[in-house]
């Protein structure tokens, strides 16, 4: 083996060690909305920082100096990261003790992190559910399927569970009185959810049964062949 080839044999296994020493959990939620939560890149950068020393190095309280020795940005810019997350509860600062020792100690801790990523989660979900009821057309009988599926499934609907039903009405046509015997269909064989009544509708609909009369006898016929 020539010498170069060796060396480069070296390297590869110093990467693969390195490899193995696993990755940090950044939470994807974070990645794609940071911006929206009001956090710059370097913020982003300070956080990922912050989370390799608590997570991978058992480091709960690095200096200004270590986190900015990974970053290109100056240590003022660090420092005015560190205080901003402060400020706005992204990241808190615990005091703790040690009990063998009785000396005080702070450490980072990133709990208002994940805290309000759920706030967020939460409201980005409400305002989806409010776009998708507001949706909704206001005669009768679309209030009234909704209704009648929020109380089989005694909770609310979720935004896709509501543009299912949506899908079945505007796209798929079927009558609001065949659903709603699909739904009765799935609560009577104990399969209370939306992709057992969209494989009941579209078995219905294969086999052109088009009316709630069709669709009990033919529902019959095939508990019978059963």
């Amino acid at each position: 083996m020539k010498p170069k080839d060796s060396h480069r044999k070296q390297l590869e296994a110093v990467f693969q060690i390195g490899l193995q020493q696993g990755n940090i959990a950044v939470p994807s939620l974070l990645l794609k909305h940071y911006r929206s939560l009001g956090l710059t890149e370097i913020d982003m950068m300070t956080l990922i920082h912050l989370l390799t020393y608590l997570e991978k190095e058992r480091n709960d309280f690095p200096t200004i100096e270590e986190i900015q020795a990974r970053m290109t940005a100056s240590p003022d810019q660090v420092i005015a990261s560190l205080q901003k997350l402060l400020a706005e509860e992204f990241i808190a600062i615990d005091e703790d003790m040690d009990p063998g020792t009785g000396v005080r100690y702070e450490r980072y801790n990133i709990t208002p992190l994940y805290q309000k990523l759920a706030s967020f989660f939460i409201e980005q979900q409400t305002a989806a559910f409010a776009a998708v009821r507001s949706s909704i057309p206001d005669d009768a009988k679309s209030k009234d399927i909704y209704t009648t599926f929020e109380k089989e499934f005694a909770r609310p609907l979720t935004p896709m569970e509501l543009e299912t039903i949506s899908g079945w009405l505007d796209k798929d046509n079927y009558p609001t009185e065949l659903i709603l015997t699909a739904l009765k269909e799935a609560v009577f064989a104990g399969k209370v959810y939306f992709r057992y009544i969209d494989r009941i509708l579209l078995e219905w609909s294969r086999n052109r049964v088009a009316t709630v009369d069709q669709a009990k006898e033919y529902s019959q016929r095939y508990r019978q062949s059963r």
